[in-house]
């Protein structure tokens, strides 16, 4: 069965290994193995698998939740350099936290632009393993340990996009309070740092409706404080 039929196969080692990788970090068992097998993919083998965005999400995102868990427990790691760190082992290229979020899940976006600009000094690599289209839902998927940050939870392809939707809603309606008389929306502040990623105030704006049922389109918003207040192992 070919590599690349991944809408076909019923077995996904590279999307399953991520998954497996993120299982034993929860429950505390060995990692030498996956580790070990991510170390000695071929770029050629992640293209083949990663042959789609829905196939890039499910494993980067397994990948980051797993490494940020495994990286904020090293004490040789300092929390303002737990995303630069370049530690992430994959086909033998080392990645940090920052390379895989903001470089290929948000499609080698400078981190701080609010999602509007480009990193210029993207390299290719990063550029060849990027997604082609931003999806803002993976800023309530991608957890960096804060008590603000989003629940962790273990994608996968067959079921992704049934759980990105579960993760947005779920986030958004537990971090969301509305005034209905004051017509004021009070929310998590991810949405202002990606503001562009979102389409703007009016794509959160229209996002908060459709979660809510509701037409919010004139209301304005408020961006509560960031709980950076550690919160490790916090699974879904």
């Amino acid at each position: 069965m070919p590599i690349n039929d991944i809408s076909t196969k019923e077995y996904h080692p590279i999307l399953d290994v991520s998954g497996r990788l993120l299982l034993n970090v929860k429950i505390n068992l060995s990692t030498d193995k996956e580790i070990s097998f991510l170390q000695n993919l071929t770029f050629k083998d992640i293209g083949q698998e990663l042959s789609n965005d829905a196939a890039k999400k499910c494993f980067w995102i397994n990948i980051y939740n797993s490494h940020f868990q495994m990286m904020a427990i090293d004490a040789t790691i300092s929390r303002n350099k737990i995303y630069k760190t370049k530690k992430v082992n994959i086909g033998g290229h080392h990645f940090s936290l920052d390379d895989i979020e903001h470089g290929i899940l948000r499609r080698y976006r400078w981190k701080w632009s609010l999602g509007y600009l480009p990193d210029l000094f993207t390299s290719r690599l990063i550029k060849d393993l990027a997604v082609d289209l931003v999806d803002s839902r993976i800023h309530f998927a991608l957890n960096c340990g804060a008590a603000s940050c989003p629940p962790i939870a273990f994608y996968s392809f067959l079921t992704l996009e049934q759980q990105l939707e579960t993760a947005m809603t779920s986030f958004v309606e537990s971090e969301t309070s509305i005034d209905h008389d004051k017509k004021i929306i009070r929310t998590n502040r991810i949405f202002q740092w990606y503001v562009g990623d979102f389409g703007g105030k009016k794509g959160i704006l229209k996002l908060l409706s459709d979660v809510f049922q509701k037409d919010l389109s004139n209301y304005n918003i408020i961006y509560n404080p960031y709980n950076w207040n550690a919160k490790l192992g916090n699974y879904s």
